[in-house]
C-alpha cells in the first residue's frame, strides 16, 4: 500500500467518524443500541426479527444515518443476549447458549453481578476488536476471500463440529451423534435440487423445514426452566457478593484475561467472516478453545468459572466485524442478519464490492464506527442497569417461570409463525431435557443445525467438482486431520495412559446394561428407520443423508458399546494438579441432586402439564388471555403466593405482550378455536381471532 492510499483511508476513516459523530445521528445511533439490548434480553426474538421490522423505516434515511441505526441494533443484541442466559439459563439468542454453561452456575452462587459485569466488559472488548480488524481488513479483504474455496469451507465447518463434538462429554462419540443427528435436522423439508421431501412423512410444517428458534429455545430454555421448576428454588440460593462488588470484580477479571479476550475475538471474527457459519457457531468453539488452552479449564469450565463466560461474550460481538466483512467485499452476507442489512445497501443505491473500497470508502468506514460506538453504548446500558438484573437473581421461582415461559412461548412462534413452531418447541424441549439428564451435550446438535445446510451444500458441489480429491486440498487435508485428532484424542490419551501403567490397550471390563442405555437404542432404532425411508429417493438427494445417517448411527453404537464394557471399571484416582484426560462435560447440570428419581419424574411431568396447557389455552382463547390466567394458575398453586402480586403481574405483562407484540410488532397470531366459533369476540377479547 502507498503512502497516497494510506493517507486516503485515514482521511475517510476521519470522514466517517465526524459524520457518525453528528448529534442526530449519534442520538439514532444510541436509540438502536438501546433496542438491540432490549431484544437480545428477551428470548428467542434477538436482533434479527427487530432488523426486519425495523429496515423499512430507514429508507428514507442517508446512507450514514440507516447504516448506523441498523448495524447498532444488531451490534449491541449479543450485548444483552447473557442477561436471561446468565439469570434464567434461558438463551437470549443461540448464540449466548454457550454462557449458560458458567454463568447460571455463578448467578446460582450468588455472582450474579460478577457474571453479567463480565459478560458486558467482554462483550464490549470483543465488539471493539472486531471492529478494528474490520477497519484494518479493508484493504486486503478480495485476495484473502477469494482464497477459500468450497473444500476449504466444508472443512472448516467439520472442524467446529468437531470441536466441541470432542469436549461435550466424557466420550466424544455422543458428541459426534448428536452433531450428526443436528446434520440430520437441518435436512428436513424439500431438498432444493430436486424437489424431493426427505423425512417430512407427509406433514406440511415440515415441508419447509424446522426453524432454528423453536429448536434452540426447546433445547437450552425449557430444560432449564424444567429444572427450575424441579428444583423449586429461587436462581441464587446464597448471595455471597454484593452486587456492586461483584460488578467491579467482573471488569478486572476481563483485564487480567485479555489474552483470552483477544484470541476468541480473533475467532469470532475469523468464523464470523466465512459465511453461513453464523452466530450459533462462533459461541461453542471459542468456548471449547477456552476450555482446552487455559489452566484448569477442563475441570472447572461448566461450574461456573468466569473465564468461560469471557471466552463466549468476546467472541458473540467480534463476529458483527467478521461478518460484515464477505457482505462489504462480495454481498455475500455472513449472517442472516447481515442478509436484512444487505438490502439496505440495495435501498440505499449501493453496491456491495470494489465500489465500497474506493467511492463509497467513508460510508463503510461510518459502518466500522457504528459497530464501535455501539457496543460502548450497549455495554454503557447494561451497567446503568446491572444492579437491577442482577437482583433477579434472587426472585422465588413462582415468580421468574411464568414470565419466561411465556416469552419463550412468543419467541418460538417467531420461528415461522405456524402452529408447528409451538409442538417443535415442547418436542425439543423434552429432548433437550432427556439429553441433559443423561449426560449427552445438546451443543453439537445445534450445530449441526446451524451448519447441516451448509455442510451438505459444499460436501455435494466439492465431490462434484474434485470427487474425492478434494481431501487431498492441503489447507483441507491439514484442517480435517486436527479435526480428527480432536475425536481421537480421548481414546489416544487412555491408550497411553494405560502403557505407562503396564496394560496394553484399552481397558474393558465385563459388559454391564443400566436403564440410560434404553435412549442410546431408541436412538439407533430411529436413525436405522430413517435411513431405510431414504430407500427410493434420487441419488443427488440421499447422498449426504446417507453419510450423516450412517456416521450418527455408528457413533451411537459405538458410544453404546464403550458404556457397556467400561462401565464396571473404578475410575483411579489421578492425584495429579494437571486435568490431563479429565473429561469436560459442555453443559449446564441441574441444581436437583437432593431429589429422588420419583420426585424429579413427578415435578418434571407437571411441567410439561403446565406447557400443554399453556399451549391448549392458547389455541381455545389466544394468547394475551392465556398469558394471564397462566401466571395467575401458576403461581397461585405453586408458590401461594399473595394476591397483591400475582394480578399487578398478571395484568402488567398480559399487557405488556398485548402492547408490544400485538399492537407494535402487529404479530398475526394464529386462529383461535373460540374466535372462530364466535367472530363477535374478536371485537373484545384481545388476539382472540
Amino acid at each position: 500500500m502507498d503512502a497516497s492510499t494510506a493517507m486516503g483511508m485515514f482521511t475517510a476513516a476521519g470522514d466517517a467518524l465526524l459524520i457518525i459523530l453528528d448529534p442526530t445521528r449519534l442520538a439514532i445511533l444510541c436509540f438502536a443500541a438501546f433496542l438491540g439490548v432490549i431484544l437480545g434480553i428477551v428470548p428467542g426474538i434477538g436482533g434479527l426479527a427487530g432488523t426486519a421490522l425495523l429496515l423499512p423505516f430507514t429508507f428514507s434515511m442517508d446512507p450514514y444515518t440507516a447504516f448506523a441505526f441498523l448495524l447498532g441494533l444488531s451490534a449491541t443484541t449479543s450485548t444483552g443476549d447473557p442477561i436471561p442466559a446468565i439469570l434464567f439459563g434461558v438463551p437470549g439468542g443461540a448464540s449466548s447458549a454457550a454462557t449458560v454453561l458458567d454463568g447460571l452456575p455463578m448467578a446460582r452462587r450468588g455472582e450474579a453481578g460478577r457474571a453479567l459485569s463480565a459478560a458486558y466488559m467482554s462483550s464490549l472488548m470483543g465488539g471493539l476488536f472486531g471492529a478494528a480488524l474490520l477497519g484494518l481488513a479493508v484493504p486486503i479483504l478480495r485476495p484473502v476471500m477469494l482464497f477459500i474455496g468450497t473444500p476449504e469451507m466444508l472443512a472448516i465447518s467439520i472442524l467446529g463440529l468437531s470441536m466441541v463434538a470432542a469436549l461435550s462429554s466424557s466420550t466424544p462419540l455422543r458428541g459426534l451423534a448428536a452433531a450428526s443427528i443436528g446434520i440430520m435436522i437441518s435436512m428436513i423439508g424439500s431438498e432444493p435440487r430436486t424437489g424431493t421431501y426427505r423425512w417430512t412423512f407427509e406433514n406440511l410444517y415440515l415441508w419447509e423445514g424446522i426453524p432454528l428458534v423453536p429448536i434452540t429455545l426447546g433445547l437450552f430454555a425449557l430444560p432449564e426452566l424444567c429444572d427450575m421448576a424441579i428444583a423449586r428454588q429461587k436462581l441464587s440460593s446464597d448471595q455471597k457478593y454484593e452486587v456492586n462488588k461483584g460488578i467491579w470484580q467482573g471488569a478486572r477479571d476481563c483485564f487480567e484475561h485479555w489474552w483470552l479476550i483477544m484470541r476468541c475475538s480473533w475467532i469470532g471474527t475469523a468464523l464470523g467472516a466465512i459465511p453461513g457459519i453464523g452466530g450459533s457457531v462462533v459461541d461453542w468453539v471459542a468456548y471449547a478453545h477456552a476450555a482446552r488452552s487455559v489452566k484448569g479449564g477442563q475441570k472447572t469450565f461448566g461450574t461456573g468459572d468466569v473465564r468461560g463466560v469471557i471466552a463466549s461474550e468476546s467472541s458473540n460481538n467480534a463476529k458483527e466485524g467478521g461478518s460484515l466483512i464477505t457482505t462489504i467485499a462480495f454481498g455475500i452476507p455472513g449472517t442472516a442478519g447481515m442478509a436484512i442489512i444487505l438490502g439496505a445497501f440495495l435501498s440505499q443505491g449501493l453496491v456491495p464490492g470494489p465500489d465500497m473500497l474506493a467511492r463509497n470508502l467513508s460510508i463503510t468506514y461510518s459502518m466500522v464506527w457504528s459497530i464501535a460506538l455501539a457496543n460502548i453504548v450497549g455495554a454503557g446500558l447494561c451497567y446503568l442497569f446491572s444492579g437491577q438484573f442482577a437482583k433477579i437473581a434472587t426472585l422465588r421461582y413462582t415468580l421468574v417461570l411464568p414470565m419466561v415461559a411465556s416469552i419463550i412461548f412468543i419467541g418460538a412462534f417467531e420461528g415461522s409463525r405456524q402452529w408447528g413452531d409451538l409442538f417443535a418447541l415442547l418436542c425439543f424441549g423434552t429432548v433437550g431435557w432427556t439429553m441433559k439428564r443423561l449426560r449427552w451435550p445438546r451443543a453439537p446438535l445445534i450445530l449441526g443445525v446451524v451448519l447441516g445446510d451448509t455442510i451438505e451444500r459444499q460436501l455435494f458441489i466439492s465431490i462434484r467438482l474434485y470427487g474425492a480429491d478434494w481431501l487431498l486440498h492441503p489447507i483441507v487435508a491439514v484442517i480435517l486431520l486436527i479435526a480428527l485428532y480432536g475425536i481421537l484424542r480421548p481414546m489416544i490419551q487412555s491408550i497411553l495412559k494405560n502403557r505407562r501403567r503396564g496394560v496394553r490397550g484399552l481397558r474393558l471390563g465385563r459388559p454391564q446394561f443400566a436403564p440410560t442405555d434404553l435412549f442410546a437404542v431408541a436412538l439407533l432404532l430411529a436413525l436405522g428407520y430413517l435411513l431405510l425411508h431414504t430407500i427410493g429417493w434420487p441419488y443427488t438427494t440421499l447422498l449426504v443423508p446417507r453419510i450423516v445417517t450412517i456416521t450418527a448411527m455408528a457413533a451411537v453404537g459405538l458410544s453404546l458399546v464403550n458404556s457397556v464394557f467400561t462401565r464396571g471399571i473404578v475410575a483411579e484416582p489421578s492425584g495429579s494438579d494437571d486435568d490431563e484426560g479429565q473429561p469436560l462435560y459442555m453443559d449446564s447440570v441441574g441444581e436437583t441432586g437432593h431429589l429422588t428419581n420419583r420426585q424429579i419424574g413427578l415435578r418434571a411431568a407437571a411441567f410439561m402439564g403446565w406447557m400443554l396447557a399453556f399451549l391448549l389455552s392458547m389455541a381455545t382463547i389466544g394468547i394475551v388471555p392465556t398469558i394471564a390466567w397462566f401466571v395467575i394458575a401458576y403461581m397461585r398453586l405453586e408458590g401461594r403466593e399473595r394476591w397483591t402480586l400475582i394480578m399487578p403481574m398478571a395484568i402488567g405483562l398480559a399487557g405488556f405482550v398485548y402492547i408490544v407484540f400485538d399492537q407494535l410488532l402487529m404479530i398475526a397470531w394464529p386462529r383461535t378455536y373460540l374466535g372462530a366459533l364466535f367472530p363477535a369476540l374478536q371485537a373484545f377479547v384481545p388476539t382472540l381471532r
